[in-house]
């Protein structure tokens, strides 16, 4: 089992960019599809951006296509989200998962591979 950890959350203006990162440990994470998921306060958690094991496949939640990018690092078993011009609306717990799958172009999240979660505060 994949072990998650998020860091780079934190406080920004309207119009800001922070950058969240996830190291995951173990050897088979150049073989794991990732995502980023996030909950904000009082919601569901929703779907952000996933990657897939190659970087063959790239999919965004369209409230966030266009300022978010998503990478990652096979070699730091690492994966990116750089969030710009964030809203207040993408203040939430960030969270990663590893070794989902795909349904189409929907990722499907696999089931106890999340890490602790960052906060994101976009404040206006």
């Amino acid at each position: 089992q994949v072990q998650l950890v998020e860091s780079g959350g934190g406080l920004v203006q309207a119009g800001g960019s922070l950058r969240l990162s996830c190291a995951a440990s173990g050897r088979t994470f150049s073989s794991y599809n990732m995502g980023w998921f996030r909950r904000a306060p009082g919601k569901e958690r929703e779907f952000v951006a996933t990657i897939s094991w190659n970087g063959g496949r790239i999919y965004y939640a369209d409230s966030v296509k266009g300022r978010f990018t998503i990478s990652r690092d096979n070699a730091k078993n690492t994966v990116d989200l750089q969030m710009n011009s964030l809203k207040p609306e993408d203040t939430a717990v960030y969270y990663c998962n590893a070794g989902g799958s795909y349904s189409g172009n929907d990722y499907v999240p696999r089931l106890g591979s999340w890490g602790q979660g960052t906060q994101v505060t976009v404040s206006s």
